[in-house]
């Protein structure tokens, strides 16, 4: 499945419509996230069920504030509406996978207890 652009606009819908889904937090000028975006890009191809979105920081400012993104890259997994995985930091493939899967393996209660719904 190829990457989804996130904005102030589909954002909340993104978490809330779909179970699993996993962001890139990232800005054009980011050293870092032009490496890790090949990574995150790639991976997209391999997972079916699971949503892959790059959100702008720069151009939605609103959100990354709001999630307190302090450092880029970062990443942050979704299950079923509610924040389970938070880092900032460049990933290698093999951590962003290893993410993916414990993200797909959560039992539902598990997620319902986790770090909270993004979306309200």
């Amino acid at each position: 499945m190829a990457t989804t652009e996130l904005t102030n606009e589909n954002f909340s819908d993104t978490i809330k419509d779909n179970d699993f889904v996993i962001i890139d937090f990232w800005a054009e000028w980011c050293g870092p996230c032009k490496r890790f975006g090949p990574i995150f890009e790639k991976t997209s191809e391999e997972y079916d069920d699971v949503v892959f979105g790059k959100l702008d920081t720069d151009a939605n400012q609103e959100i990354a504030g709001g999630l307190g993104i302090m450092s880029i890259p970062t990443v942050m997994a979704f299950n079923r509406g509610n924040l389970v995985f938070n880092q900032a930091g460049l990933l290698s493939s093999s951590q962003l996978k290893s993410v993916i899967d414990q993200l797909r393996e959560m039992p539902a209660e598990d997620a319902d207890q986790a770090e909270g719904d993004a979306t309200k």
